[in-house]
């Protein structure tokens, strides 16, 4: 116990809480641009981000812009990279800023999406470019949360009472009618600037180093921290571990760094990422120190720009990020990855809790807390936790790692981040082209994620710039010891896995297209226009062969786990102390 008064006790805590990057000392900060007095003969960008009915909104406010406003140009314009989110390139926003006087930008109905556009509106307003961008109103938090992240929280979300998704052109229209005096407002009226930045309403910061709980014995004072830490929103709804001071030091002593280390500023808020803050979140978590070095790996798995922390942290879809192991430090700190390695019980706790704790550590650290900057639709449990070592002993191949380009003796550490998981069951076949039929018929039926298809209205961005702009996906399959070696039996190897699946996972132009924007395909392949004409031609639901991945884990029979519209998967070795 951290100690004793007369009248009970004192908890001391480590503060689990980063500190946003915005609040620091030398803070990017821009001032937004001067407005206008009129758009009379001025020229207003209509740019799109690629979501669904976006265009409506903007050719409205183009119909009532003209009519406000004498002589007023246009020019039309879609995010350059990306797919269903898109995003303005550097070369966009330089011709913007020589061109436009303003820019009228749609639309932010999700969680990823509101802060991808809240970052453009930044970058136009720091060019001088008056910007405003259509937001549905449940994501009011979510927008300035962004703007303030991006460095310009003046910018102007303009909210309509809901999304444009699934509505109708007349209802669009009228929202975008309704809004255009803000609209209007927004583009000719300058901002006031901000003394001081405006404070989330539901994010709860603590900057002093230490938090103190009071309590008539230990147990009240528990009691009592896990309510706190619930008020303020930095709990996962379960439990948690007191981060004592000495419990904290011990997983900093494992990690071989310095507490006070930077690790990197974690997306979305930009918090910045500590070694102490790290430990502080593996403590509540329930981790030992022994698995402090594979935590530390996790980091820099997730702040590869590759995997695109801030838009599956964000995101109104049900992402959750799928930590594996592979070598031999699994062993060594008890990891479980025969029965039940995805959990529940006891003999998967060092599972759970390493991947209990990278949910903290993305909420505290990386600040992405429920109703403010993770606006998933429904949610999922296996956002709580979800963490595997490979079955090595069944791997009828080279060890996952060493598939990877490690060594043997290495220990790695793995994230992909897919949109759900589904049973893959197949008890009966033993010829590996059935079973790759029977797994086809789930890889196949896989669109209603928006990651399946996505190729058709998507143009790649550099892998650096962060899903989901780049393009490269992983469809992993957790791929039962049975089904393994199944494959392995007839001589398959992972390539030859990857290549039949992509070989079957096929549907018609037509379906894949049903939740797809087709101005957003013509202007991704102009080469694949005659597909218009012919939407029955069967059309691959994943670009190539390599968005299949293959790892071994759990025991006997054969029902693994397909992981589908994963991210880019990260791959670091872990580093021992």
């Amino acid at each position: 116990m951290d100690g004793f008064t007369s009248a009970g006790v004192k908890l001391t805590l480590v503060n689990p809480i980063a500190e946003p990057q915005a609040h620091g000392e030398g803070a990017e900060r821009h001032p937004p641009a001067k407005r206008p007095k009129s758009l009379d003969g001025k020229t207003v960008a209509l740019y799109w981000n690629g979501k669904q009915n976006g265009l409506d909104a903007l050719a409205r406010a183009r119909e009532n812009l003209s009519k406000a406003f004498k002589n007023v140009s246009f020019i039309e314009l879609t995010g350059e990279l990306g797919g269903t989110n898109r995003y303005l390139s550097p070369g966009q926003l330089d011709d913007l800023q020589q061109r436009a006087d303003a820019a009228v930008c749609t639309s932010a109905d999700c969680g990823s999406c509101t802060s991808w556009l809240m970052r453009d509106l930044c970058e136009l307003e720091r060019r001088g470019v008056p910007a405003v961008g259509f937001t549905a109103a449940i994501f009011t938090e979510d927008a300035h949360f962004s703007t303030k992240t991006f460095g310009v929280p003046e910018a102007v979300p303009l909210i309509v009472p809901e999304c444009f998704s699934n509505k109708s052109p007349e209802e669009i229209g009228d929202m975008v009618d309704e809004a255009m005096p803000k609209l209007i407002e927004g583009l000719t009226k300058d901002r006031k600037i901000y003394d001081t930045l405006p404070q989330s309403e539901g994010i709860v910061l603590e900057s002093a180093p230490e938090i103190v709980i009071d309590g008539a014995d230990l147990l009240d004072a528990f009691d009592r921290m896990q309510a706190r830490f619930i008020k303020n929103g930095w709990s996962d709804g379960l439990p948690l571990a007191p981060p004592t001071r000495e419990k904290v030091e011990a997983m900093i002593d494992a990690s071989g760094r310095d507490g006070s280390e930077v690790v990197g500023l974690f997306a979305p808020g930009f918090g910045v990422g500590t070694v102490r803050k790290i430990a502080a979140n593996a403590v509540m978590a329930g981790c030992k120190p022994e698995t402090m070095p594979i935590i530390m790996a996790m980091m820099e798995c997730i702040l590869d720009p590759s995997i695109g922390l801030r838009t599956w942290a964000m995101s109104t879809g049900p992402q959750f990020p799928v930590v594996m192991v592979s070598g031999p430090m699994a062993d060594e700190i008890g990891m479980n990855h025969g029965v039940c390695a995805l959990g529940p019980g006891s003999i998967s706790q060092v599972n759970v809790s390493i991947g209990r704790a990278l949910r903290l550590i993305m909420m505290n650290v990386g600040l992405s807390y429920p109703g403010v900057s993770d606006m998933d639709t429904i949610g999922t449990p296996n956002k709580f936790s979800c963490c595997v070592a490979e079955n090595e002993k069944k791997t009828p191949w080279a060890p996952w790692r060493v598939q990877q380009g490690f060594s043997e003796s290495d220990t790695t550490v793995t994230v992909n981040v897919p949109y759900g998981m589904t049973e893959f069951f197949d008890f009966k076949n033993s010829d590996p082209e059935l079973l790759i039929e029977t797994w086809s018929t789930l890889t196949a039926n896989a669109c209603g994620s928006p990651a399946m298809g996505a190729w058709l209205i998507k143009k790649n961005a550099p892998l650096s710039e962060g899903y989901p702009f780049h393009g490269k996906y992983s469809n992993l399959l957790l791929m039962a010891p049975d089904h393994a070696n199944v494959f392995a039996r007839a001589g398959w190897s992972p390539e030859d896995i990857r290549q039949a699946i992509h070989r079957r996972t096929k549907l018609t132009f037509r379906q894949i297209m049903l939740n797809q924007e087709y101005d957003a395909f013509k202007t991704s392949h102009p080469e694949l226009l005659w597909l218009l004409d012919a939407p029955e031609t069967m059309v691959s639901v994943n670009p190539s062969p390599e968005c299949f991945e293959f790892f071994v884990v759990g025991a006997s029979a054969g029902r693994s786990q397909y992981c589908f519209g994963g991210t880019n998967s990260v791959t670091r070795a872990v580093k021992r102390r």
